[in-house]
């Protein structure tokens, strides 16, 4: 962080209420703000307080760099103030819900925090229990996977919560850690669930708490909870409007209901934020939702405007996983959802990190682009390469990605046997990627998967001429990814076939609806016109 920026962060009006007896958030008194209302109860120093709350809003907004340096702010102000170590130690974890942690690095420096924090001694022992609660995430780091250590930290909050029932922020950052364990395979949402219920008990009470919003967002992150939390999405935005995940959060939600006018909204202005303080990670995970939403609206140059945009935005260093991962999806998103199959192989995979495995994305829209397309020499060195990455991925232990790889390598594998005239065999392999997609849970750091696999399967049978059981896939596909252009022509075009004109033509209507902003001639949308003027 340059120095400039840090000072203008200091001087940056903010609506923090300073900590007091602890569970009060008092809003009455607070000034005009840009991170949210937050009241933290602490024993530092009044010259402190400012810095220290601020550090809080910033780290339940996942601003982690600006949350660090304000935490450290109050200990220059107050070295007594033990509790900041807990909060930079927190800021070091980075997102709990994205599955990665800290880096071996930010465990270094949290470690030493923590250290300086035991030493200098909290004066209260709730500050002390706070340390300890967050040291229990960085205990045996090195030799332990991040499962492991995010089940030990929600463990210690959730005593730390029962041990101080009265203090709010305990019960908030303990919702947080257990919906941080919850596994994308379990689609009962169990650990959401715990976490629902507690933080819908602290939004009653504090409607304003960044922090609360943001995390109902996260728990209600799944097809058929999402539109619980459209209250907290719509809300969220507005109580941080400086902090470039709270303009984002509300997208996951507007994803999830198809709101796609919304989420490109939103994440313009998360853009925006990101793109000014230098947020290089942010501002391509805000242009990877954009340009998604901007897909299904037809707003192909609007999409391609985003990309463009996002381009100019300097990488500090080497590019963060999610912003490694949106590098990927969003030139494959543009190539796949407008079936431009020599697009889709003329794709280079971007330079990027291995958590998220964003080079099998590219890998996979080249091959598929060249299945498509009639190149199966091509498509057949794709699936292999992505066999190889899922084996990778597996020896790794990311049970989780290796799952999505296997699902792309099936697709692809799909294609080539479609291809070849061995359609009952393509037919069996696109079904069996659809299934297992099914099974696992689409990660945080994406809107969405390039394209679903039980849409492709509809585009499947429906090339085999088998529009009625295309236009179920295409129907099953809109459960689980709704309002999506290529669902709604896909689903149109194979009731039309299969005869059935009604079914047809409430599709074709649905796409019109859609994409009445539409700033790209796209041939599914005349072919709506057509068929409904008849």
């Amino acid at each position: 962080m340059t120095p400039r920026r840090f000072a203008a962060l200091l001087a940056a009006p903010l609506l923090l209420a300073p900590g007091g007896a602890f569970a009060q958030h008092d809003h009455a008194h607070a000034p005009a703000e840009k991170v949210g209302t937050v009241a933290f109860a602490n024993s530092c120093t009044p010259a402190a307080q400012a810095d220290l709350t601020r550090g809080v809003a910033m780290l339940h907004s996942f601003w982690f760099p600006a949350g660090e340096a304000a935490f450290r702010a109050a200990l220059a102000k107050d070295p007594g103030c033990a509790v900041a170590d807990w909060g930079i130690a927190s800021t070091l974890m980075l997102n709990a819900l994205a599955g990665v942690g800290a880096t071996p690095k930010g465990a270094e420096l949290a470690q030493a925090a923590i250290e300086h924090g035991r030493a200098t001694g909290a004066r209260t022992q709730r500050e002390r229990d706070y340390i300890e609660a967050v040291a229990a995430y960085y205990q045996d780091f090195a030799s332990r996977p991040e499962r492991d250590r995010q089940a030990s930290r929600a463990k210690a909050f959730e005593a730390l919560a029962a041990r101080y029932p009265e203090d709010d922020e305990a019960q908030i950052f303990s919702a947080l850690y257990i919906a941080g364990t919850q596994s994308q395979a379990d689609q009962t949402y169990a650990a959401y669930a715990r976490s629902a219920a507690i933080l819908e008990k602290e939004f009653a009470k504090y409607p304003d708490h960044p922090g609360v919003a943001h995390y109902l967002i996260h728990v209600y992150d799944a097809p058929p909870i999402a539109a619980q939390g459209l209250t907290a999405a719509r809300k969220y935005a507005g109580l941080a409007p400086d902090a470039p995940h709270a303009l984002h959060m509300p997208s996951h939600i507007f994803t999830r209901v198809g709101a796609w006018t919304d989420s490109a909204s939103t994440n313009q202005r998360s853009f925006a934020v990101a793109s000014r303080a230098g947020d290089f990670g942010e501002a391509w995970h805000a242009s990877d939702y954009a340009v998604y939403a901007e897909l299904q609206l037809g707003r192909d140059a609007a999409a391609r405007a985003a990309f463009d945009a996002v381009r100019q935005v300097k990488a500090p260093g080497p590019a963060p996983a999610a912003a490694a991962y949106a590098m990927a999806a969003i030139p494959a998103r543009l190539a796949l959802e407008r079936g431009d199959w020599p697009a889709a192989q003329a794709l280079v995979p971007p330079a990027g990190s291995a958590a998220y495995a964003p080079e099998a994305i590219t890998t996979f829209a080249r091959a598929l682009g060249a299945a498509r397309a009639g190149d199966l020499a091509a498509a057949g060195q794709g699936a292999a390469a992505l066999a190889a990455e899922q084996q990778r991925l597996t020896e790794a232990g990311n049970a989780y990605w290796a799952r999505e790889v296997a699902v792309q390598q099936k697709a692809v594998a799909a294609w080539i046997a479609f291809a070849q005239d061995r359609k009952d065999a393509g037919l069996a392999l696109m079904r069996e990627a659809a299934d297992l997609e099914d099974r696992n849970e689409k990660h945080i750091v994406t809107p969405g998967r390039v394209l679903p696999a039980r849409e492709l399967l509809g585009d499947m049978l429906l090339e085999a001429g088998q529009p009625a059981a295309a236009l179920r896939e295409y129907e099953a596909s809109q459960q689980r990814e709704p309002n999506r252009f290529r669902g709604f022509a896909g689903a149109a075009k194979a009731a039309a076939a299969a005869g059935d004109a009604e079914k047809a033509a409430a599709h074709y209507r649905k796409l019109l609806q859609l994409t009445e902003a539409a700033d790209t001639p796209r041939p599914e949308i005349a072919l709506a016109k057509a068929y409904l003027a008849k």
